[in-house]
């Protein structure tokens, strides 16, 4: 009997706390479902707030059919590709000269990179308006691209840069006693062990680039230009008036390529920081 109460005890004392903040964690999720299957009625007037008696999909078929979500998403997709594979591969190429190539005042600048990084959007955003309208890409979505790798590209690097220093420099010193350059060390060697440390960053990156609001509100004006987080907030709020349904079914379908994205390799991520954080 009092093993058992031991044992219970322990139970409850690891799977309580933990069951209290999954459902914390879970809480909004579970109102965006339960706000984008009620009808409208039910919205306005109901008898429990934490149920649906009549669920529906009228809102769901109305943010499909009757806005240009469909391009929005299409809109967040091919930015968040884009700036993920333009930050990553200039956060590796960096990475790699300052923890291989040795030079005079590495560390120095790995810390200045980092501290790029920590230089808040809202102090960006106005010389970055300046810099493109003077280039004529006011406007144009393909310019979120180079815009988000300003915040993107610091942090990658930095964690990048952990993370290759934990592979051993003996495999490059082997390969240049037989004759490799630091190109094919790089291609052959450093990069296939640099995947959890990539797949890492590239999480990173794509939820970074799905949710961001800012520069996607400022420097997109038209409609067909913008992403979700901002066609949301501008096309289904108009003065005091909420489409509530709406606005959770398109938070509830822009949150699934992130979930899909942390499900599939969240094994990846969770070796990539680790190895970045050993430094």
């Amino acid at each position: 009997m009092n093993a058992g109460r031991i044992r219970l005890r322990q139970t409850l004392a690891f799977w309580g706390p933990l069951g209290l903040m999954l459902a914390f964690l879970l809480l909004p999720f579970y109102w965006m479902v339960l706000t984008a299957v009620k009808s409208r009625q039910e919205l306005l007037n109901t008898p429990n707030p934490w149920w649906s008696f009549h669920p529906t999909f009228q809102h769901i078929v109305r943010l499909l059919t009757g806005t240009e979500y469909g391009r929005w998403f299409l809109n967040t997709l091919f930015v968040s590709t884009g700036a993920t594979l333009l930050s990553v591969t200039c956060a590796f190429l960096a990475a790699f000269a300052i923890t291989r190539l040795r030079f005079r005042g590495a560390r120095v600048l790995s810390t200045m990179i980092f501290l790029c990084y920590i230089v808040p959007p809202t102090i960006l955003f106005i010389p970055l308006a300046s810099v493109l309208i003077d280039l004529g890409w006011f406007n144009h979505l393909w310019a979120l691209i180079p815009i988000y790798g300003t915040f993107l590209i610091p942090f990658s690097t930095w964690l990048l840069i952990g993370f290759l220093r934990s592979i051993p420099r003996e495999l490059e010193e082997a390969a240049r006693v037989d004759g490799a350059s630091w190109l094919r060390i790089m291609v052959r060697i450093i990069l296939p062990l640099s995947v959890p440390g990539l797949i890492s960053a590239i999480i990173f990156c794509f939820t970074l680039s799905w949710n961001e609001y800012l520069y996607a509100l400022v420097y997109m004006f038209s409609s067909q230009n913008k992403t979700v987080s901002v066609g949301l907030i501008t096309e289904l709020v108009r003065g005091d008036v909420f489409q509530w349904g709406q606005l959770m079914a398109g938070a509830l379908l822009g949150t699934l390529p992130v979930v899909l994205v942390y499900f599939f390799f969240v094994e990846y991520y969770v070796a990539g920081m680790s190895g970045a954080l050993k430094e």
